[in-house]
């Protein structure tokens, strides 16, 4: 029975963590590596690496996602939170935690247009940037002669402008730049011209030129690198594209914006008769100042005899008074010098008198006497504190040699009758009348007994 159980136990085998998260990207590589995942956006974070993280979510469930900078600058929307969309790409596997995510590689957005939402938010951007400022575009020429166009050569825009061009000024010169305006390669076509007429400066002026369409027929000017191009032209810029109702980025970063291409033809020229008739009107307006000039010259010379005479009295008074300015200045000048001869001469009495004042002479013997009762002061004073120093310093030495410091610690002084001091046992006799000195006092006492050690 035990042998039996024992084959059916399976052989263990042992998977290291990164073995397991191995197989698993596996599967997912082979069963989810191209799939649609609907949900709502939430947790939109951009990463300083350019990455994109959010989380598609639904009620009850959710998926973790990343969309990699390379991938995300070519998306037609960004992510938003609240969004739903369509999001397409495959499942992996994060090693590093574990977790498996979802690598998106395109959106579509659910309930609004992707490319209404795209167009939205590059408009936005581009705005923020400042590039839809009136302040950064440029004048057109009032008459180029040099135009260049970027559109498409089959199509009937461009002989619609050409006919426009020619009927209201002949002679101009036209060059085109073939370029696909709808579809792939598209916008690397459009650019290409847009660079071309920047970097020849041929041109005086470039119009970008598309028929009408619908969105997704004109998306090509919608596109971010076409608005850029546009900006970095040197060339003003003139925005053809589709019909007046159709807007387009294009159209808010060029120079000027025509509602149709034949509009454009007819806004960036005048006609010839419009010319003329500017030119004759200017003729008119320098043969009536020419006359009015004439009129003034001859009123001049009709009143020359007299403004002669007015000039000679002018002349003679003017130099009457230019002698009484001479005096009036001379006058001035003397007053002046004399003023400031007083002026030196009060200055040098007040510097003699300075010198003469004995003021000057009693503060500095003041001064002279302070300092020196200042200076006998301190020395008396130095003095006096070395003398209080030797005086203490002697007194110390007094007290260190007096016996009544002795005393002090309890010693006594014994004297005999005849007040001598009594060294010995055998100078006081049994009997004798004794004094004996205390540190504070006298006792006067009689022997009983002398005993010699």
């Amino acid at each position: 029975m035990e042998q039996y159980s024992l084959a059916l136990i399976p052989e263990r085998h042992i998977y290291s963590v990164s073995e397991l998260n191995a197989g698993i990207r596996a599967v997912f590589e082979t069963e989810f590596a191209d799939i649609w995942v609907a949900g709502e956006i939430s947790g939109v974070k951009m990463a300083s690496s350019g990455h994109c993280y959010f989380t598609l979510k639904e009620r009850d469930s959710q998926i973790s996602c990343v969309c990699f900078r390379s991938t995300y600058r070519f998306l037609k929307f960004k992510p938003l939170d609240g969004i739903a969309v369509l999001a397409r790409g495959r499942v992996d596997v994060f090693e590093a935690r574990g977790s498996y995510q979802l690598l998106v590689e395109m959106l579509e957005p659910q309930g609004y247009g992707a490319l209404q939402l795209a167009f939205e938010q590059l408009k936005k951007k581009l705005a923020a940037e400042g590039l839809f400022e009136t302040k950064r575009k440029r004048l057109l020429p009032k008459f180029p002669r040099r135009i260049g166009m970027i559109t498409s050569p089959k199509g009937a825009v461009i002989s619609d402008m050409l006919q426009i061009l020619s009927r209201r000024f002949p002679g101009l010169h036209v060059r085109i730049f073939p370029a696909q305006v709808q579809g792939e390669g598209s916008v690397n076509e459009v650019c290409k011209g847009l660079d071309y007429f920047s970097r020849s400066e041929w041109a005086e002026l470039v119009i970008v030129a598309r028929g009408g369409g619908s969105l997704e027929d004109l998306w090509t000017f919608n596109e971010e690198e076409v608005a850029r191009a546009i900006v970095g032209c040197r060339i003003p810029v003139v925005s053809a594209i589709g019909h007046e109702t159709d807007v387009t980025i294009a159209d808010f970063v060029a120079d000027l914006r025509a509602p149709t291409p034949s509009a454009a033809a007819e806004l960036i020229i005048c006609t010839r008769q419009e010319l003329l008739e500017g030119i004759a009107g200017c003729e008119r307006k320098l043969n009536q100042a020419l006359r009015y000039r004439i009129a003034m010259a001859t009123r001049r010379i009709e009143n020359q005899g007299m403004e002669r005479a007015r000039g000679l009295l002018n002349r003679q008074i003017g130099r009457h008074l230019q002698r009484i300015d001479d005096h009036e200045f001379r006058l001035r000048e003397s007053v002046r010098s004399a003023i400031q001869n007083a002026q030196r001469v009060r200055r040098e009495t007040e510097e003699r008198l300075r010198y003469f004042d004995p003021r000057p002479r009693l503060q500095r013997d003041r001064n002279r006497l302070m300092g020196a009762l200042a200076g006998t002061v301190q020395v008396i004073r130095l003095q006096l504190q070395q003398r209080h120093r030797r005086l203490d310093s002697l007194a110390g030495k007094l007290s260190q040699l007096s016996p009544l410091s002795i005393l002090e610690r309890g010693y006594a002084i014994v004297m005999n009758p005849a007040g001598q001091i009594v060294k010995r046992a055998g100078e006081a006799s049994e009997g004798n009348e004794i004094r004996i000195r205390l540190a504070s006092g006298q006792l006067d006492a009689r022997v009983t007994r002398s005993r010699s050690d």
